[in-house]
């Protein structure tokens, strides 16, 4: 019996503790472990539900198992803008917007994440698009840190245990099978950034991801999970749904529900946050930038932005960033921002 069978004869019955996942995370990482041993453990593990724990020491495992990008001294007031993607709801590259916007408001943003997955366009095209070089070395990204306030991990070129688990992940995603790495990414930003704003694939998950990054220690964040509908749902904050809210770190008294009025913002169709394809959400953003956007979808960054400003502690209260967020989102701080990222990586 290999050490993935027995761990997963044992998943029905109990949770694993941090030194059987740190276990299953270097089996898992391991190429010549079958994929068979391996797609059996994942697809128990989530069949069993993944509790916050075990997400939190599957994340620990690897993060230690990532590469170092050397930027500790920005960690503590950096925030990341981040979904778990999986959503299907094909929504614009909202978050990649904000980091942006905040960028431009001089708050420290660390982003991780990947090309299009399951959506058409994901942060890494949209950012790459714009100017951002997603192989730029480590000692490059802390110069984007110290000049531009923002910087890009893309999840590829930081997190080399992953190669030995895609093709597995691949397989069962082929069939429908969702596993604990469907969720991992937003928790495993190399940067370790004190503060995220993360949103969840589905409302189930946002206690749950809350609950993981409260134990990883993360100073403060809000996890969160957009309802559409009865059916669906979308993986940001935003002014066209309900949205399911938990917090965690100095926000961990917040658990309930907003909706765009509870900020004095108007309540918006989901069409107005519909996206597409690269070409698609750059013909999108520049008509935000140019002040013809839909009004939900500047609504919707904006609040993001506050947010974001306010676990940061920039403002006292989410509506008290509002105004600052919009001035600089439509008044051309952020088109500043994107011609200086633009000239920085072309150098």
């Amino acid at each position: 019996m290999t050490i993935l069978t027995d761990l997963s004869s044992q998943l029905a019955s109990r949770e694993l503790n941090a030194a059987e996942v740190e276990t299953a995370a270097a089996v898992l990482a391991d190429s010549a472990v079958s994929e068979d041993a391996k797609a059996a453990f994942l697809t128990a593990l989530a069949l069993r539900g993944e509790t916050p724990a075990e997400v939190a020491a599957f994340a620990e495992a690897f993060r230690r198992r990532a590469v170092n990008p050397g930027v500790e001294a920005w960690s503590d007031q950096a925030i990341d803008i981040v979904g778990t993607g999986g959503d299907h709801a094909g929504g614009f590259n909202i978050s990649s917007v904000v980091v942006l916007v905040l960028a431009s408001a001089g708050v420290t943003v660390m982003k991780h994440g990947n090309r299009g997955i399951t959506s058409k366009c994901g942060s890494a095209d949209l950012l790459s698009a714009i100017g951002v070089n997603l192989e730029a070395p480590p000692e490059k990204l802390r110069r984007a840190l110290a000049e531009l306030g923002f910087v890009f991990f893309f999840a590829p070129a930081y997190h080399p245990a992953f190669k030995h688990i895609a093709p597995v992940r691949k397989a069962l995603a082929a069939r429908g099978q969702r596993t604990v790495f469907n969720i991992l990414g937003p928790l495993i930003n190399p940067g370790r950034p004190a503060h995220v704003l993360l949103g969840a694939f589905s409302a189930a998950w946002v206690p749950k991801l809350a609950g993981a990054l409260e134990v990883l220690g993360t100073q403060a964040g809000l996890a969160t999970h957009g309802v559409i509908d009865a059916t669906r749902g979308i993986d940001e904050l935003t002014t066209a749904t309900t949205n399911r809210v938990r917090g965690f770190g100095r926000r961990r008294e917040i658990d309930g529900d907003w909706r765009a009025d509870d900020f004095g913002l108007r309540q918006s169709p989901f069409a107005d946050l519909a996206g597409g394809d690269l070409t698609a959400n750059l013909a999108i953003l520049d008509r935000v930038l140019t002040g013809h956007g839909p009004a939900g979808l500047v609504d919707t960054i904006v609040l993001n932005a506050a947010v974001a400003m306010w676990l940061v502690g920039r403002v006292p209260e989410v509506r008290d960033g509002l105004e600052a967020a919009r001035e600089v989102l439509l008044g051309g701080a952020v088109k500043q921002k994107m011609a200086a990222t633009r000239e920085f990586y072309a150098s």
